[in-house]
């Protein structure tokens, strides 16, 4: 089927009628943060101040604290029921290109080896609506990691702001039988679409930060052992790790118990490479400095992930840098990387 458009006046009439059959999640303002909250008709006017999420998509599917299962000791032994995210099909809307590919990166990792059924049940229940940066944030590097601000191929639905309209395009099978049912959108002309790409080319030409990817894996390997240079990278790190919670891709998490004499409960929670305790065990720690904790985090998302998955984990979405209170900035560390 074609291209539809809608006026952005209609939105909310958008909305109300796809939250009859699914749940509709839109960025969202709260206690100080922005993330993928239900639309309930008061935050449908995202689109006038909309940069992108503090929060990163990946909480939407993969959440900071999230249940496992519960257990119960009885006399026959210990008896488990797993809790599994409900059977509810999601709308996301408001998507941005860095995000969707995020998720894409992590769904590999949870589809590996070992399945996680929590975040793909949840991946598997979610329409991906995606809406393309026409003003990329200055932070942003999604151009030298192989992504638009403007374009995916990671959502079903992509949005282009045109100024008055939306113009929606189909991207997967997903996408297009939602498009072919939801009502108020008119058809796009051909002259749509080339305003979407002229849209989509000025984003692009936009962005200022850059870094340089060729060899960088070789690179990264090469300076491993590199001790004054990650020291100094390190120096004014505060291990807080608010860049791996912010971060779309990082995705360590710790398991813990809690017990109640004979029962108790499983629970997953995000972890950070940044924290000192991250790899303690029993008789030492092997990242006891700070300066091997912040070289773990680099080269996990620059070597090691590309090694296992062939994927960079980083989307260049900028939001470590953004929201680093001491500064660090990422594309300076790999740039410092490359020219040594």
């Amino acid at each position: 089927m074609g291209n539809k458009k809608i006026k952005k006046d209609q939105l909310n009439t958008l909305f109300n009628e796809l939250s009859k059959d699914c749940s509709v999640l839109v960025p969202t303002r709260s206690k100080g943060y922005i993330g993928f909250d239900l639309w309930d008709e008061n935050n449908g006017d995202f689109i006038g101040w909309y940069k992108n999420t503090t929060i990163p998509l990946k909480a939407n599917f993969f959440p900071k604290v999230e249940d496992m299962f519960r257990f119960n000791k009885g006399e026959g032994g210990y008896e488990i029921k797993e809790i599994l995210p409900e059977e509810e099909s999601q709308i996301i809307f408001g998507v941005r290109p860095c995000d969707a590919r995020a998720l894409k990166i992590i769904g590999t990792l949870f589809a590996d080896t070992y399945k996680d059924p929590y975040f793909l049940k949840r991946r598997e229940n979610a329409i991906l609506i995606g809406l393309g940066c026409n003003e990329p944030c200055d932070t942003c590097f999604c151009a030298s990691m192989g992504a638009s601000p403007g374009e995916s191929q990671d959502v079903d639905l992509l949005c282009t702001d045109m100024g008055d309209e939306l113009l929606f395009e189909t991207v997967s099978k997903k996408g297009e039988d939602l498009l072919s049912n939801m009502r108020g959108l008119s058809d796009s002309s051909d002259g749509d679409s080339s305003k979407a790409k002229e849209l989509r080319e000025a984003a692009n030409n936009k962005i200022q930060r850059k870094i340089d990817t060729s060899n960088l894996k070789e690179k990264m390997r090469a300076n491993f052992e590199n001790r004054e240079y990650w020291e100094n990278v390190s120096m004014k790190c505060m291990s807080c790790g608010i860049c791996t919670y912010v971060c779309p891709t990082c995705h360590c998490f710790d398991i813990h118990d809690e017990n109640n004499k004979k029962d108790g409960l499983r629970v997953r929670n995000w972890d950070s490479c940044k924290f000192p305790l991250f790899t303690r065990m029993p008789m030492e720690n092997p990242r006891h400095e700070k300066w091997r904790r912040v070289r773990q985090r680099y080269h996990h998302k620059f070597e090691y992930y590309d090694m296992n998955f062939g994927v960079i984990a980083c989307t260049g979405c900028g939001r470590c840098i953004r929201e680093c209170p001491v500064n660090v900035d990422v594309t300076q560390i790999i740039t410092g990387i490359q020219s040594l």
